[in-house]
């Protein structure tokens, strides 16, 4: 199978007719955009597992555009897209884009963010979780002091999942008085350059005076690292997640604390053959998926795969997974596992 994408796509539909791609199923994915590294390997691993089911891929990028989004899935339903995958910039302004969808009897998996429709699937990891990994690495480095959350987007549902789960293992300590949250602050788009403005001004607001950073996601963290690196201040405690490479060699030189690796190769591997199945037969039996209700009351149907908190100790677990190289692991690291 070959991959096509974006105009590409539309400019061999136009040239081959609607019948080039009604051998098989046809599954469109919308992209919020590619700014995370991490996308183009969850892209590759869609298309991989569709590739083995002989199903074909077709893609657009939103480019952090929810006007944008909408009018991309009006175009991959024109181009004869059998199931969508949709990584939505906006959870709230992409819901026409779903009745769109449910109208021409296209099943919608609501890839990694929710989508509150129960028409939806929802397939993520457990976001909870990923945020309690978080505050349980940061803690442990840092037990007492002045904390700073960096929060994801605002429009996606992810960044109160996450500030959720780390609330939860907070909570005790801050109780204990050991710790202070001294601020927070949303990341519009999750943009790395609107983390590290956040950052900046938290520490001109507190003369510096920050102990420990629980940052959503490796962009943010990366954003946080700079600006506390402008300060001198690189070293303590900030977390991340997404096993963004960049972030595992922080990890490997102690300027990250902890980047929890979801896997994207299995989500995007679980996506692939998840539309698929339900492109064939909409009342597909998925494995291991169950029905889940939101925290605003929507039910549908889900799945969630586990996440792995990776620290200096077991950086190991990357590497013999073979996601990351030792060279891009370990530039600038004196760990033993470098050596």
């Amino acid at each position: 199978m070959k991959k096509v994408t974006g105009f590409a796509a539309v400019a061999m539909a136009a040239v081959l007719g609607t019948t080039a791609l009604a051998d098989g199923v046809v599954v469109g994915v919308s992209w919020s955009n590619f700014q995370e590294e991490r996308w183009k390997t969850d892209e590759a691993a869609i298309v991989a597992a569709l590739d083995a089911a002989g199903a074909s891929y077709i893609s657009a990028d939103a480019q952090s555009s929810s006007a944008k989004q909408l009018s991309d899935i009006e175009s991959l339903i024109a181009q004869g897209a059998n199931a969508l995958i949709v990584l939505a910039q906006d959870t709230s302004a992409v819901g026409p884009a779903v009745q769109a969808a449910a109208d021409e009897g296209i099943p919608v998996i609501a890839y990694d963010r929710l989508i509150e429709d129960e028409r939806a699937f929802y397939l993520t990891f457990d976001n909870v979780e990923v945020g309690r990994m978080q505050a349980r690495a940061v803690l442990a480095a840092q037990p007492k002091g002045n904390y700073v959350m960096i929060k994801g987007s605002p429009t996606d549902p992810n960044a109160d999942f996450l500030r959720g789960g780390q609330q939860e293992v907070l909570q005790a300590a801050i109780d204990a008085g050991d710790i202070t949250i001294v601020d927070e602050a949303y990341t519009d788009g999750w943009v790395p350059a609107n983390a590290q403005r956040n950052m900046e001004q938290i520490l001109t607001a507190n003369d510096n005076n920050v102990d420990a950073v629980v940052a959503s996601n490796d962009g943010t963290a990366g954003g946080v690292v700079a600006a506390l690196t402008a300060q001198g201040m690189e070293g303590i405690p900030v977390s991340g997640q997404d096993g963004d490479h960049a972030a595992l060699n922080r990890v490997a030189i102690g300027t990250q604390t902890v980047s929890v690796w979801k896997d994207a190769r299995e989500l995007g591997k679980a996506a692939g053959e998840i539309a698929v199945a339900l492109a064939e037969d909409p009342n597909a039996t998925i494995d291991g998926a169950a029905e889940w209700t939101s925290p605003s009351g929507t039910t549908l149907m889900a799945k969630f795969l586990e996440p792995v908190p990776v620290t200096a100790d077991n950086l190991n677990v990357v590497l013999d997974a073979g996601w990351i190289s030792k060279e891009a692991l370990c530039a600038g690291s004196t760990l033993d596992v470098c050596k």
